[in-house]
Parts: C-alpha cells; sequence; structure tokens
C-alpha cells in the first residue's frame, strides 16, 4: 500500500520553477522527501539508486548517457550525482529541445567540484528542499499568515493548540516525512539518519575516510553550541578536549562535507545599515536543517528535554529557524541573524528579496516576552530605515498559545499558528 503523501510548499515552488527552466535541481538532506516531491508531478523516473538496475545504468552513462534521458516528460532523475555525466546531459538536451520542464533532478548531496563541464546557469534552476515544517505536518493551525504579515495585515488574533510536550515531541521526532507520516512521536527516524551520516554518507560525499568516533564528536559539540554564535574554534577546542590529534584542517574538512550533505544550515548575520557606529557581530550562528540532528546527538528524548528548559529553549529556536526558513523561501527570502556589540539581537531576521524585513525574537515561554519586545522595539531605533526600510512586522514567536498584538505594536505569535 503506497505511503500517503502530504503536500509540501515546494510543491508550488516546484511548479513554478519547471514553467520557467529546462530543468529543476531539488537537493537537500536525505529523507527530506525530495524523491516523494518529485514523482507528484513526473511523468518518468529514473532511479539511479535501483539495486537491480543500477550497475547498468551506471555503464550507460560512461558509454551514452544521453538514453538515461529517454522517457515521458517531466523525466525524474534521482539520485543524479551518482553519475555526474547526467548534469552535462541534460543541459545539452535542454540547450538542443529549448523546452521548459523538461527533467527534474534530485540529489542530497553536491558533488565534488570539477565534475561537471558546465553550471548549468540558465538551464537548469535550483530548488533547496527541507524536512516538513510544523505547517506541513499539520501540527501548526496556519491560523496566522507570513505573507499577510508582510502585506501589512498585523491584526492578529489566533489560538494554538500546540502544548510544550507536543512540541518537545515535535522536536525530538523532527520534520522527517517518513517519521511524520507513520505518526512516531521518537527520534528513532533522526537517530537513523545521524547513523547514516556518520557511518556512510560524509565518507562517500568526497570519497574522504574518516573515522566515525570522530565525526559524531564534532557533530556532538555542534549539537552544544546549537543555535548560539560560538565561533568553529569553540567547536574545535571542545573536541580536543578529548581528542588532541583533531586538527583545524579537520574540522574545516567535516564541516565542508557535512553542508554538502545539508546537514549544517548555520544562519548568516544580517548587516543592515545603522544611525550608529555601533559594530555588528558578523559570525554565524550554528544550526542543523532540522532541530531533531541535535536532539539525536544528545541522546535527548522529551522526558530529558522537558527537564533541561535551557536547551529546549535552544531547540526550540532551531525548529523556528527551520520553519521560518521553509516560509520565507516560498515568499522569496531569507534568514538571517542579528547581534550587535552592545549584545542587542533579534535571533531571526526575515528578510524577503523585495527588501522588506521583519525581526523576530524566538521565545519558548511566556515570561520572557516582555525583554525580548523590547529588544526588538530598541533594534527598529537603531537601524538605519531611511535606508532599509520600516519593518513590516515585528513578532515574538512563542511556544505559547495565544497570538495577539501589543499596544507597543509588536507581534506574539505562538508557532503552532504560524504557515507561509
Amino acid at each position: 500500500m503506497a505511503k500517503k503523501y502530504l503536500s509540501r510548499i515546494c510543491d508550488s515552488l516546484l511548479l513554478r520553477q519547471l514553467a520557467s527552466s529546462g530543468a529543476v535541481l531539488i537537493e537537500g538532506a536525505k529523507w527530506c522527501g525530495k524523491t516523494s516531491t518529485a514523482r507528484q508531478v513526473a511523468k518518468s523516473v529514473l532511479y539511479m539508486q535501483d539495486t537491480d538496475r543500477g550497475q547498468g545504468y551506471l555503464k550507460m552513462a560512461d558509454t551514452m548517457p544521453s538514453r538515461l534521458l529517454l522517457g515521458d516528460n517531466p523525466r525524474l532523475l534521482d539520485e543524479w550525482q551518482m553519475a555526474p555525466v547526467l548534469w552535462d546531459a541534460v543541459r545539452f538536451e535542454v540547450d538542443k529541445r529549448s523546452e521548459r520542464g523538461l527533467f527534474i533532478l534530485t540529489g542530497s548531496a553536491v558533488p565534488k567540484d570539477g565534475v561537471t563541464a558546465h553550471t548549468g546557469t540558465g538551464r537548469i534552476s535550483r530548488l533547496l528542499m527541507r524536512p516538513m515544517s510544523l505547517f506541513e505536518s499539520k501540527e501548526s493551525n496556519g491560523s496566522v499568515s507570513l505573507e499577510r504579515l508582510f502585506a501589512g495585515e498585523t491584526d492578529v488574533v489566533a489560538e494554538s493548540t500546540l502544548t510544550i510536550p507536543d512540541l518537545a515531541q515535535a522536536i525530538c521526532r523532527g520534520g522527517w516525512p517518513e517519521a511524520v507520516v507513520n505518526g512516531d512521536s521518537d527520534s528513532l527516524v533522526a537517530r537513523n539518519y545521524v547513523d547514516a551520516v556518520i557511518n556512510m554518507d560524509v565518507q562517500r560525499v568526497d570519497n574522504v575516510e574518516r573515522n566515525p568516533a570522530r565525526v559524531r564528536q564534532f557533530l556532538r559539540s555542534y549539537a552544544r553550541n546549537i543555535s548560539t554564535m560560538a565561533p568553529l574554534t569553540t567547536v574545535l577546542a571542545d573536541v580536543k578536549s578529548n581528542d588532541t590529534g583533531f586538527s583545524d584542517t579537520t574540522m574545516y574538512s567535516y564541516v565542508n562535507a557535512l553542508r554538502r550533505i545539508f546537514l549544517i544550515e548555520d544562519i548568516p548575520a544580517w548587516k543592515p545599515s545603522l544611525r550608529s557606529k555601533t559594530a555588528i557581530r558578523t559570525s554565524d550562528k550554528r544550526q542543523f536543517v532540522d532541530p531533531s540532528i541535535a536532539a539525536a546527538l544528545m541522546y535527548v528524548n522529551v522526558d530529558s528535554l522537558l527537564d533541561d528548559m535551557t536547551y529546549f529553549g535552544f531547540l526550540f529556536e532551531s525548529l523556528a529557524t527551520r520553519d521560518l526558513r521553509i516560509y520565507a523561501q516560498v515568499l522569496d527570502g531569507d534568514i538571517f541573524h542579528y547581534h550587535d556589540k552592545s549584545d542587542l539581537e533579534a535571533d531571526l531576521v526575515i528578510r524577503l528579496h523585495d527588501g522588506r524585513w521583519a525581526p523576530v525574537e524566538v521565545k519558548l515561554g511566556s515570561s520572557e516576552i516582555e525583554e525580548a519586545a523590547a529588544h526588538l522595539i530598541t533594534l527598529q531605533k537603531r537601524i538605519d530605515t531611511d535606508k532599509v526600510g520600516q519593518p513590516s512586522f515585528k513578532m515574538v514567536l512563542t511556544g505559547g498559545q495565544f497570538a495577539y498584538k501589543r499596544n507597543d505594536g509588536v507581534l506574539v505569535v505562538p508557532i503552532g499558528c504560524l504557515k507561509p
């Protein structure tokens, strides 16, 4: 019996890109649902990982890759990076036919530099896919729309049904479609994912042999610093306290490999024009593509997370980062963070490509809302709004129950109410 397909926010993005490009590359972490999403619109499929035919496909790729492109369009080429020559074959076919929506490529790793002859610019568009947001998993009721907030509709009144234990469960389970569809309440899928990364994927991405114990130790240090601006030197020092042979060269090799399989996705700093000469800290904020990765690495479950509200807060920010990235993507936007030398910060800043922006503080409980709102108001005063414009809204994103607009104009929105 076929598993139920839950609609993804990327569905509309894929259709939009197929209508404007000859081919679309869907990339992202393994198990995030790329193939299932592509299959919804594909008319034919080539599975490079097919155990019965995979070797034959690889031989064909070496001799006549164009034959692997034969089939009804859009044709899905799943895990294309196993035969990187397919990239150039697709690019050539798109050039030759001058049609749109011909191919969909999916890949859970970025190939090594130099394995393709051409970039694909103008022929192959890219679509980054992440694990499921709470709205996609139907845990957020979607009563507050990010798009409408950016349009100026900020008089929000809504209620979330998610409790703090619900959020702990969502963090530990993660947004992995298999776990969501099967109604899993634990971190087993996330732990299996982490094991696969450590023992196989991080080795295969660039054919460099890496000690699995060292990889796990490095990732655990990263997980301990989740949602912080800890420099990589701090991560390195943490690892070296148990492994003196771990060098900075080794660490940067790990970081590069883990980024190429879309496991690490740090948050860059926002660098707006300021009214004063206050220096902006430019360090990235440490983040995984899904909060369940950190939970799995630290061996936390729902009960232990509820007993450690400090770490719960860091993982809640990771959950918020994942969801806002997914929601901002469909609005043609990106996510940043802000932190200046006076320690004024916004946990996240949503910036759309048309210039609109909104600062967000992420707070699990209600006790910190007052301070968070004050930070956002101070931040607005510090930004040179003559150059970057007034913020579309200011939001405290919470794990609470009610959405409302404060008298000072700051919005309080539970994550269980949010959608794109």
